[in-house]
């Protein structure tokens, strides 16, 4: 398919402002589309509720189940499908590394928008692997940018041993000002995904995106064609990837362990 001969697109992007993201929704279903595809579970409950008729598919999901955006992983029902899954499992295994870089690791900073209900359970599951792990975690959420500041101000002041974020828009969108403030501060970090290690992150790992979002154009493809949603499960991802920025951890001045170094997808020198 090529946009603008048997496909027709619209992009519409709401930075980090929630209001705008319900607009974008409310705009997108006027314009009756045939498919509206969204990034995540926070784009989901905004499209959710500004139809229940028209088919929507979301790239990546923490827990559509637990949220309620969809019945089931094996039958979804409804208009909603899409790739899902893995909260527990990526927390845990986000901590594992991280601490297996620092092995001395005690108390986790966790920067995190509380006002997003999926990363809500991301957080849960992250103290639920925190318990298993003997790691104190510090709660630093963010609403929004105008909140960035006293969340960096207040980690400068209990100084834990490391960083963590819970990505979602508004993380995502403050990435490099959160990836400046951990290397200026000498705080080794885990993101969760390869774009914070790429402009000088410590180390990612997470969900491969390109991949799912190749994933769910086949599904937008199939309903496109004639399926159903309610007939289409919920996919689990399949692809990760960890990222480890060497450069950054010369700077912070840590030797990262030859092993982790051998299970990495990719290292920047």
């Amino acid at each position: 398919m090529i946009d603008g001969r048997n496909i027709g697109l619209e992009y519409h992007y709401w930075g980090t402002r929630p209001e705008r993201l319900v607009e974008s929704a409310a705009l997108v279903v006027r314009q009756n589309v045939d498919v509206i595809v969204v990034t995540d579970g926070f784009a989901t409950e905004a499209a959710k509720r500004a139809t229940q008729s028209i088919p929507i598919v979301f790239v990546f999901h923490g827990d559509p189940v637990a949220v309620g955006h969809v019945a089931s992983l094996a039958k979804p029902g409804g208009n909603i499908t899409g790739r899902g899954g893995f909260l527990p499992t990526l927390a845990t295994k986000r901590l594992e590394l991280i601490k297996e870089a620092v092995p001395r690791l005690s108390r986790v900073a966790v920067l995190w928008n509380a006002a997003n209900p999926v990363k809500a359970l991301d957080w849960k599951a992250t103290q639920e692997a925190a318990q298993r792990l003997n790691l104190t975690l510090e709660s630093r959420e963010v609403r929004g940018p105008d909140e960035f500041p006293a969340a960096f101000d207040a980690m400068r002041r209990q100084g834990p041993d490391t960083l963590i974020t819970l990505e979602d828009p508004v993380i995502f969108v403050h990435r490099t000002a959160i990836v400046e403030f951990a290397n200026r501060e000498r705080l080794p970090a885990v993101y969760g995904l390869s774009e914070f290690a790429d402009i000088g992150g410590l180390m990612s790992y997470g969900v491969d995106l390109i991949d799912s979002i190749r994933q769910s154009a086949k599904y937008v493809d199939r309903i496109l064609k004639g399926s159903k949603p309610s007939d289409l499960p919920v996919e689990q991802p399949t692809k990760f990837e960890l990222i480890i920025n060497l450069k950054t951890a010369r700077m912070l001045g840590l030797t990262v362990p030859p092993v982790l170094l051998l299970r990495a997808d990719r290292v920047i020198e």
